[in-house]
Order: structure tokens, then C-alpha cells, then sequence
């Protein structure tokens, strides 16, 4: 199939849009799908390509401070340009939406979202703030996005890396996007975790904990999760194939 991919500036925000060719200005479900940490757009292109394949138009957002919008150093100040760049994903992605909905080319409402790392933790921020999302993937994020910022701030004193008093408060506002705090908030809509044993960078404990936290609820009966024995910090491309498999089997053939 051949594919077309186009970059476009939405609202000022980079992205490359993935599509069918001879399907491009047809009505398809939507999929966001979020790039991790000092990555860009470009990297994720493998994983759009196989999601466009099956009938998908993928939008591949450049994060702030990533990609063509990356203008300075990072900050100084542990986890500052992080938790700043998952914030504007999570501004923007309301403005990227309204826009297709605009041209009428989101079918039936099909919204799914999905990330790495970084991405998967604005997969699973989105989660808890918009009931229109009809399907999400987390890779190698995780739902603690509190205990994130606990670890890393603790990790800074062990390391005696300045941390202002007030970064807490500063970052309070991410306590709002923790799914954990709200698991209901899944709301039984499909959404596939997966994270390697062996991480080094995101823990592979956060996935299991929230595995144990929303097992046998009613909210979480299509939640799924998927381990990767013995991984780190990377996904495969046979993890790419299920995750367009799952958004085909959700999103398209339900």
C-alpha cells in the first residue's frame, strides 16, 4: 500500500500526518500518536507507517522543546523541561482534534492515542481528562506520573543536584493527570500497556502496580496489559505490529 506521508503546520505545531495515499482526504479514524523524550516526530514514523497501513490517518506531533521546536538548552532544574513538554502535549492535542473535526475527516469519532516513554506518559494524562478518546496505547510510560516526579527528586538529593523547595508546587498540576488517582477514569474503553522487565529509565514496577490497582474492576475490562521479559527501553518492531493490530481490532473492526 502506498502511503502517504505529509508535514504540515497545525496551529503552529509541526506534524507529519500519515495516510493511505488514495485515502487521504477520505473521513478515517484518528490516531495522535506522541514521541518520547529529546526524540521527534521522525522517529516514530515506523510505528505510523504500520498504523496507516490499516486504514488509520496518524498525526505525529512534534513535542515543545523536540523536533523543529526545539530552541535552547534544557533546563537545569530535573525533570522542568520534561513535565513542560508533556504539558503542552496535553494542551495541544484538543487544538490537533478540533482541527480535523473542522474538515470533517475524524470517522464515527474514532479517536485513539498513543506513545513512547514520554508519549506514553501524555497517553496516559489524556486518559483521565477526555472521555472522547475512543482507545489508547502506553508504551513504556507509565500511569504514576506523581511517583515519577517523587523518584526523580529524590534521585536529585542522593545526587546533591540543586531542586528548588517549591518544583512540587510548580508541578502540582500534574497530580490532575494521574490515572492512577483515578483508574476509573479508564471507563472501560480499550487501552494497551506494555513495558519492558528491564527498563532503566521508566520502571517496569509502575505497570504492574496499576495491573494489580484496576484488575477485576468494572472500569478496566478491556484494559490490557503486555510484559516484555528481559527488555529495556525500546520497542521492537513486532510490539509496533500488535499495537496496530489492537488499534484495527478496536478502533476499525469493532
Amino acid at each position: 500500500m502506498k502511503l502517504s506521508i505529509r508535514h504540515r503546520y497545525i496551529k503552529k505545531i509541526p506534524v507529519l500526518e500519515v495516510t493511505p495515499e488514495e485515502m487521504k482526504n477520505q473521513t478515517l479514524p484518528l490516531i495522535v500518536y506522541y514521541h518520547g523524550w529529546q526524540s521527534a516526530k521522525e522517529l516514530s514514523l515506523t510505528q505510523a507507517r504500520k498504523l496507516a497501513s490499516k486504514g488509520f490517518r496518524v498525526i505525529l506531533p512534534d513535542a515543545m522543546n523536540h523536533g523543529e521546536r526545539r530552541t535552547g538548552a534544557i533546563s537545569t532544574i530535573p525533570s522542568m523541561t520534561f513535565w513542560s513538554s508533556i504539558q503542552y502535549n496535553l494542551i495541544e492535542f484538543s487544538v490537533l482534534v478540533h482541527f480535523f473535526q473542522e474538515l470533517e475527516l475524524i470517522q464515527e469519532n474514532k479517536i485513539g492515542i498513543g506513545g513512547v516513554s514520554m508519549g506514553g506518559i501524555t497517553t496516559c494524562g489524556l486518559l483521565t481528562q477526555h472521555p472522547e478518546i475512543k482507545a489508547g496505547a502506553c508504551l513504556m510510560g507509565t500511569p504514576y506520573p506523581v511517583r515519577y516526579i517523587q523518584r526523580v527528586m529524590k534521585k536529585a538529593a542522593e545526587m546533591s543536584v540543586f531542586v528548588p523547595k517549591d518544583l512540587p508546587l510548580l508541578l502540582s498540576w500534574v497530580e490532575q493527570y494521574d490515572l492512577s488517582q483515578a483508574p476509573e477514569k479508564l471507563q472501560d474503553r480499550p487501552v494497551l500497556f506494555w513495558h519492558g522487565t528491564e527498563d532503566e529509565k521508566i520502571p517496569y514496577e509502575d505497570m504492574a502496580d496499576f495491573e494489580k490497582l484496576v484488575m477485576g474492576q468494572e472500569y478496566s475490562g478491556n484494559t490490557h496489559f503486555l510484559t516484555g521479559a528481559g527488555e529495556g527501553h525500546l520497542v521492537q518492531g513486532e510490539l509496533m505490529d500488535k499495537v496496530a493490530a489492537f488499534f484495527t481490532q478496536k478502533l476499525i473492526d469493532a
